[in-house]
C-alpha cells in the first residue's frame, strides 16, 4: 500500500469529524444556516450546556421511539401468530371435512 493511500485513509475519520461540526457544539449558529437561538449564538459555557441538553433530549427521544417501535412490533407478531393459529385450525377442519366426504 502506498504512503498516499495510507495517509488518505487515516485522515478520513478526522475529516468526517470536521464536517459534523462547524466549530464546537454550542459555539454558535447551527449547520442549517440559521441561528441556534440567543444562548447558542452567544457561545460560551451556556451555549455548550444547551448543546449537551439538546443532544440528551434527542437521545432520550430516540430511545423512547425505539421502545415504542418494539412494542408495536411485538403486538404485530402476536397478531400474526394468532392468525397462523386460526388458519391452521381452519385447514385442519377442512381436511376433516374432505376426509369425511371421501369416506361416504
Amino acid at each position: 500500500m502506498s504512503f498516499i493511500a495510507r495517509t488518505r485513509t487515516s485522515l478520513m475519520p478526522a475529516i468526517a469529524n470536521l464536517r459534523m461540526y462547524s466549530g464546537e457544539p454550542g459555539s454558535g449558529a447551527g449547520k442549517g444556516g440559521g441561528g441556534g437561538g440567543s444562548i447558542r449564538e452567544a457561545g460560551g459555557s451556556f451555549g455548550k450546556m444547551e448543546a449537551v441538553r439538546e443532544d440528551e433530549y434527542f437521545y432520550k427521544k430516540q430511545r423512547q421511539q425505539l421502545v415504542d417501535l418494539k412494542g408495536v412490533l411485538n403486538q404485530e407478531i402476536a397478531f400474526h401468530e394468532d392468525q397462523i393459529k386460526r388458519h391452521e385450525d381452519a385447514i385442519r377442519r377442512h381436511k376433516e371435512k374432505m376426509a369425511k366426504m371421501d369416506d361416504k
